[in-house]
């Protein structure tokens, strides 16, 4: 490597970047880019040093802190070059064209209710206005291609999002598929569109929506179906415990989305009316404490539109007032570009029904700040390092409990002409940012020990291990996002959560399974995960298919127990296929036979039919006859339109044959 060692102006970004970046790692930042540029280290010069700082070392800043937070230090970097050097006034090299941030706009059309895209939006049309007059852009094209990455950052995270919900809705798919409803059809024809978009890199919020309450239901309806038609009038028997608890954790999952939904969807009103935003957390304590209900999220959801169409009214007057005492400063002078684009953007947000709380708070700022329209650049320049400092503290929740008090007493002083001091504050953010950093690295050394300790267990094919092989590969995706948001990182510890949860049963489940297969010998264990093996996980290796073909697979145990209950028929030769409508029934449950509400309340009222002994029962509804006769310790149950059909069809079967 060419260079030597580091002196005068080489040495100042060590001197003030370290606390940020390791100074090997910031030595190799500018070693290899002054290579990429055929100089030496040692003979960097300031407009050299000074393009490096704004690319090279700024991307690498904004791995760890917010832009803001990144182009503040940076910028104190380059006015101590300035210092040094005693060179002022040096034009900044150009970054790009306004062209390339249209081109890379195009791609963010569809989110046009983003607020980084309204931003967007309203940057370019002010940018090309000025261009068109013969004005520097630099500015605006450097802050569009910040906006740009931003947008490209938030759609990465939501792909990430959506093909977790993706594989979770093919999963509840596979298990209500039998119900053969409009309902399923509906599910399956959502969950293509979003496979299609999926795979286009493109989001469909709506329609995961649509696909997950309807999942939800789907199966609510499986877990709780009862048949009421069936018997002499009889009432039906009660739900069996199991299910009602199935039924609960479905209600409290749905729930948990839905909040989330709508601290996403709301986040604008809930900042502006913290009296909302007091009764969402209080709805989301009650929802982790299984006390809270789908209807009442619902309500809860009623609610919010109602305040956000008063709120909008509000705005949309502020904005009005807002325009008209800026109006003055959007004709000329160095502060006109960047107040027509916050005015545009409000203006663009308001008329989309969208709430613009941000913006207009910024705006009221300015406007205090220009006061009758006297211009105090310094004063302007204060005002607007405490914009940023708030934009980042409200992009790291952890740290706004330490700073938000110390904003608001910043923010007091400014009000009252004082120059509050910033740089403490600055300080106690970078160590949230350190902190957060440390954090984001050790979801990863977690992420790869779960996705490690998964590799063995992916060919046991129960439920566990199934939806613990679907979190292992969300887990592959989120671990390449690379700088995430916070509400990003908060789902990374989501899943995390979830997944060393269910690693921790896969193991014992397995242990269990080698404990109790280990009398048959040394591949008795692997010739048992094949017998339960639904090919559920995509990087096992394929199986040759058998000749003749096998029945279908039995359904996959959902817990130790069931899989050790399998080991009892272990080595035996597998079952004949059931005729169709017909069912095996063991301790009110459905043991073989295509997935049925109505088979699957027959099953629960069989229960009583075990209590009073009986071998036999003939059963008619409005559509069917059944007739269900007692086989070795469980039951087989057959249906059809009539009791003809239904001799001819499973007659033989019913009486053992």
């Amino acid at each position: 490597m060419t260079g030597g060692a580091p002196s005068g102006l080489n040495r100042i970004p060590l001197q003030m970047l370290g606390d940020l970046v390791s100074p090997r790692a910031l030595e190799r930042i500018l070693q290899d880019a002054s290579e990429a540029r055929g100089l030496s280290w040692a003979d960097l010069d300031a407009p050299t040093l000074e393009d490096i700082l704004k690319k090279e070392v700024f991307k690498r800043l904004q791995l760890t802190i917010p832009a803001p937070l990144a182009k503040k230090r940076v910028s104190d970097v380059l006015n101590e070059l300035m210092k040094t050097t005693q060179e002022r006034g040096a034009a900044a090299p150009a970054v790009s064209s306004l062209q390339g941030v249209e081109e890379g706009a195009r791609k963010f059309a569809l989110y046009f209710d983003w607020p980084e895209t309204q931003r967007l939006r309203s940057l370019l049309v002010v940018a090309r206005q000025e261009e068109h007059q013969g004005r520097d852009v630099t500015a605006l094209v450097q802050e569009g291609q910040d906006l740009v990455a931003q947008l490209e950052r938030r759609l990465q995270e939501s792909l990430v999002a959506q093909a977790q919900d993706l594989a979770e809705m093919r999963a509840a798919f596979a298990r209500v598929q039998g119900m053969g409803s409009r309902e399923v059809r509906r599910l399956e024809t959502l969950i293509g569109q979003i496979d299609e978009a999926q795979s286009q890199g493109t989001l469909l919020p709506a329609e995961v929506e649509r696909a997950r309450n309807l999942t939800f239901s789907l199966r609510k309806l499986l877990e709780s179906s009862v048949v009421q038609t069936v018997g002499s009038g009889a009432p039906p028997p009660e739900l069996d415990p199991d299910a009602q608890a199935r039924v609960l954790a479905l209600e409290q999952e749905h729930a948990a989305q839905q909040l989330a939904a709508l601290q996403r969807d709301f986040a604008p009103l809930l900042d502006a009316r913290p009296d909302l935003q007091a009764r969402q957390s209080q709805l989301v304590d009650g929802q982790r404490g299984g006390h809270v209900t789908t209807a009442e999220v619902g309500e809860w959801r009623g609610q919010l539109l109602l305040a956000r169409d008063e709120v909008l009214t509000e705005q949309r007057a502020a904005f009005a007032n807002l325009e008209a005492q800026l109006q003055p400063h959007t004709e000329s002078g160095d502060l006109a570009m960047g107040v027509r684009v916050l005015l545009d953007t409000a203006r663009q947000t308001l008329a989309l029904g969208n709430l613009a709380t941000d913006a207009l708070r910024e705006l009221h700022d300015m406007s205090e700040t220009l006061g009758d329209g006297h211009v105090d650049g310094s004063r302007l320049a204060t005002q607007q390092e405490l914009l940023d400092l708030e934009r980042s503290v409200r992009a790291l929740p952890a740290a706004m409990a330490e700073l938000e008090p110390l904003l608001a007493q910043a923010r007091a002083r400014f009000a009252q002409g004082d120059d509050p001091e910033l740089a403490p504050l600055w300080t106690l953010l970078e160590r949230h940012m350190g902190a957060a950093a440390q954090e984001r690295d050790a979801f990863d050394a977690r992420a790869d020990v779960v996705i490690d300790e998964y590799a063995p267990l992916r060919h046991l094919a129960g439920e566990t291990t199934q939806k613990l092989g679907r979190l292992a590969d969300s887990l592959r995706a989120q671990r390449r996002l690379g700088s995430m948001s916070a509400p990003a990182l908060a789902r990374y510890g989501q899943s995390l959560l979830e997944a060393e949860a269910l690693l921790a049963e896969a193991k014992a489940e397995f242990r269990a399974a080698q404990e109790v297969t280990s009398t048959f010998g040394e591949d008795a264990l692997s010739g048992l995960l094949d017998v339960f093996d639904l090919g559920g996980d995509a990087s096992a290796d394929p199986a040759p298919p058998a000749t003749p073909p096998a029945p279908p697979a039995p359904p996959a145990p959902a817990s130790v127990h069931d899989l050790l209950a399998g080991l009892g028929t272990f080595g035996a030769p597998a079952p004949a296929a059931l005729p169709a409508d017909a069912w095996t029934v063991r301790d009110g449950r459905v043991t073989g036979g295509a997935t049925d509400p109505a088979a699957t309340g027959v099953a629960a009222l069989l229960t009583q039919a075990d209590a009073l002994g009986l071998n036999r029962l003939d059963m008619a509804d409005a559509l069917s006859v059944w007739s269900a006769r007692r086989s070795g310790s469980g039951w087989r149950v057959g249906r059809a339109e009539s009791w003809d059909a239904l001799d001819q069809r499973t007659g033989a079967w019913l009486d053992g044959a």
